[in-house]
């Protein structure tokens, strides 16, 4: 099982309420103070951590002060993080890809060659003491995999700019994120928080088994202002997109069926079955339904269509629940064979034989199938 973070984030996203939902998860605040010291910055900014409540809930609040002129073009916020060699090699790349993608869209915004561009807020050190803390923060956690829920999209103006922020805004777009309409019009996902999700997070909700959560305060002082983080191990249960494409039959004959069934497993379909089926004016066909991969879903379609005599195919995508499997080869008094080993909470739950496996041991044996299924089933138990 791998360790998994995922950001709820019903109240929007900054850099320093990622800082304080980490720490509150279990995040070593010593981390923070490494940060300032390998990028040299120790002079020049300083950090607050205390506990507060927004409403019903508290949390950790992380305040970041940068000292005036402490504003850096990219070029050198990059230069401090590459040639800080003590942060590790993750969070150091993805804090040097964070602050490329923040050149990029502040580069599209305004019109200006990256290499020229300067991030003006974005570019004290502030901003850099959020993305390398937050990254190496995950590091430290032994966080390998990051989600995140869908982002409040807020409708007015922040001085002169719209909300949502437009850096903010590009950098999600760019990432595939997700936004919801929300009255109001605070700012409340900000272009740092944007580029934490952007560079290291999967835009949906993962089966995760929560272990800890954490709540990050914001600085507005107003109920619900908090980011919230889940903290936990990944389900032996994953989740995925298929296609599922169906027709009906009623004119072709059952070694033609049999022969589609073998083209479409050939093509790639992840499972095919045909049941019989009473259609229209009480003649008897058969229904046939395909699961395939989206990216496969129209060659195969493009295969019913040819191969058999269906005049229509009917398509449409799904969600479906796998539990975790493993194939393992085990040692029998009969010889060796595979099994498939199904897993429910980490525990081994089922064992089913390899079917040709199974029917060549029970050739060689002289034993039935039913028998030889029995005793490779009992094998793969014991081991």
């Amino acid at each position: 099982m791998s360790r998994i973070a995922y950001f709820d984030c019903f109240s929007g996203i900054s850099g320093d309420m990622v800082l304080g939902a980490l720490l509150d998860a279990g995040g070593d605040a010593g981390v923070l103070d490494r940060v300032l010291a390998v990028l040299s910055l120790e002079e020049e900014v300083s950090l607050e951590i205390r506990r507060e409540e927004r409403g019903h809930i508290g949390g950790q609040r992380v305040i970041v002060r940068a000292g005036d002129g402490s504003v850096r073009s990219l070029a050198e916020l990059q230069r401090l993080v590459s040639e800080a060699a003590e942060i590790p090699e993750r969070a150091r790349n993805r804090s040097l890809a964070a602050l490329v993608q923040l050149g990029r869209v502040e580069s599209r915004i305004h019109g200006v060659p990256v290499n020229e561009i300067h991030l003006h807020e974005l570019g004290g050190a502030d901003t850099l003491v959020d993305l390398v803390g937050a990254f190496w923060l995950l590091e430290q956690l032994g966080v390998e995999e990051v989600y995140a829920s869908p982002l409040p999209a807020e409708r007015g103006m922040s001085g002169d700019l719209p909300l949502p922020a437009p850096a903010a805004l590009q950098l999600l777009t760019d990432a595939g994120a997700l936004l919801e309409p929300v009255e109001g019009g605070e700012e409340l996902v900000t272009p740092t928080g944007a580029a934490i999700l952007a560079v290291s997070a999967r835009f949906e909700r993962p089966a995760l088994r929560p272990r800890v959560i954490g709540y990050g305060v914001g600085g507005r002082d107003r109920p619900g202002n908090l980011l919230r983080v889940w903290l936990g191990d990944s389900s032996d249960r994953t989740e995925d997109t298929v296609t599922v494409l169906e027709t009906n039959l009623d004119d072709m004959a059952g070694n033609l069926l049999a022969a589609l069934v073998e083209d479409l497993m050939q093509a790639g379909a992840l499972d095919v079955s045909i049941v019989p089926a009473l259609m229209k004016k009480g003649r008897p066909g058969h229904l046939v339904t395909v699961l395939v991969a989206p990216d496969r879903s129209a060659a195969a379609t493009d295969l019913l269509l040819r191969r058999s005599s269906t005049l229509g195919v009917r398509v449409s995508e799904t969600r479906r629940v796998l539990a975790e499997r493993q194939v393992v080869e085990v040692a029998t008094e009969l010889g060796p064979a595979h099994v498939k080993v199904k897993y429910l909470d980490g525990r081994a739950v089922e064992w089913a034989p390899e079917y040709e496996d199974a029917r060549r041991l029970a050739r060689e044996s002289g034993r039935e199938l039913r028998e030889v299924m029995r005793l490779v089933s009992e094998a793969a138990r014991r081991a």
